[in-house]
């Protein structure tokens, strides 16, 4: 049967206009060619799909992509060889360092006084917000805010990250951190490095990790509280107060569940480190001697023992427990069946 001319035309129309789209759509291969072309030059250009909007004072480095329907504001600083995939949007005073990449519909920075500086060899995933304003109720529209991320970081689709709340502080996020999905890092915080945030991980303001670190999903941590290095948060958990150093808790309000031996064996600690963690913590949370006192009594039973006192892990837990006892501290998570009295 013969094919009507109406019927040819469309075919046609529909076959120009594929062809089209997949070669507008088409960012990394745009970026190949053009790049082939002028290696023989010895020159790393840079490719800006036409359908992206860079502002002409925004400053691009060598071997930059930047595919469909991009935004880079006129305050932005993009390093060698970032890659921005379709969709995503890089706004106000913000630096970008080498070989980061921002994932379809990532969001990085905000168009409000302050700055955010991304390090070299960061992933932001699928529509992150990293440095918009916070959400405290404290900032004051026009005041500067500032949010520095280090390097080597994953941070995973949905995760909000929230510039501090005030110009004299700067939420900071360390290097190598994993940050899996929907996670919200608020205003103010400080995170060290070597972290895993698993899916749901929410810390609200001016919260404190160290570093090594590593909470399960949904975990709530509560204002000012800090997560002392190599502990583990359980799945569900709502942390009020401090975490010390070395050790694991869960639970509604989350309480104290032993030392995280996984972790620390993972860390590298030695067997007579991990030996050492576990009489100290015994001497701590769970007296054999009932007439031994409260926490002080206790603690100073440990700063006695003439060989635990020597080592240098049993030292840090020791004084990461004091510190959070301190004053303007929310103190430590308890244990289930001990008491501060």
């Amino acid at each position: 049967m013969a094919t009507s001319p109406l019927r040819a035309r469309r075919q046609v129309a529909v076959g120009l206009l594929r062809a089209l789209s997949l070669r507008r759509l088409s960012t990394l291969n745009y970026a190949s060619d053009f790049s082939r072309d002028h290696n023989a030059d010895g020159i790393n250009p840079s490719f800006i799909h036409p359908s992206s909007v860079v502002h002409p004072n925004a400053m691009i480095g060598q071997g930059v992509s930047i595919g469909p329907f991009c935004s880079v504001g006129s305050s932005a600083t993009l390093g060698n060889n970032c890659i921005l995939h379709p969709g995503s949007h890089v706004f106000g005073n913000t630096e970008l360092g080498d070989k980061c990449i921002l994932m379809s519909g990532a969001v990085v920075g905000d168009d409000i006084p302050g700055k955010t500086i991304i390090g070299c060899n960061n992933l932001i995933g699928h529509h992150a917000v990293v440095g918009l304003k916070c959400q405290d109720m404290k900032y004051k529209s026009g005041n500067e805010c500032f949010l520095q991320v280090g390097d080597n970081n994953e941070i995973r689709e949905h995760v909000s990250i929230h510039r501090s709340s005030k110009a004299c502080d700067t939420t900071v996020i360390g290097d190598n951190n994993l940050i899996m999905g929907a996670c919200h890092i608020a205003h103010d915080c400080k995170v060290g490095s070597n972290n895993i945030f698993a899916n749901n991980t929410l810390l609200a303001g001016h919260v404190l990790v160290e570093d090594h670190a590593h909470t399960a999903g949904a975990i709530v941590v509560h204002q000012f509280c800090h997560v002392g290095s190599f502990c583990f948060i359980g799945g569900g958990s709502v942390v009020s107060q401090d975490v010390p150093k070395y050790t694991m808790v869960a639970g509604d309000r989350a309480e104290l569940r032993g030392l995280n031996l996984e972790g620390l064996r993972r860390g590298g600690f030695s067997v007579t480190e991990i030996r050492s963690l576990r009489a100290a913590y015994r001497k701590i949370f769970m007296p054999t001697n009932a007439n031994i006192g409260g926490i002080e009594a206790r603690i100073a039973d440990v700063e006695c023992d003439e060989e635990l006192s020597l080592i240098p892990a049993v030292i840090s837990l020791v004084k990461s427990i004091r510190d959070s006892l301190g004053e303007n501290r929310r103190g430590i998570c308890k244990f289930r069946s001990w008491s501060f009295s």
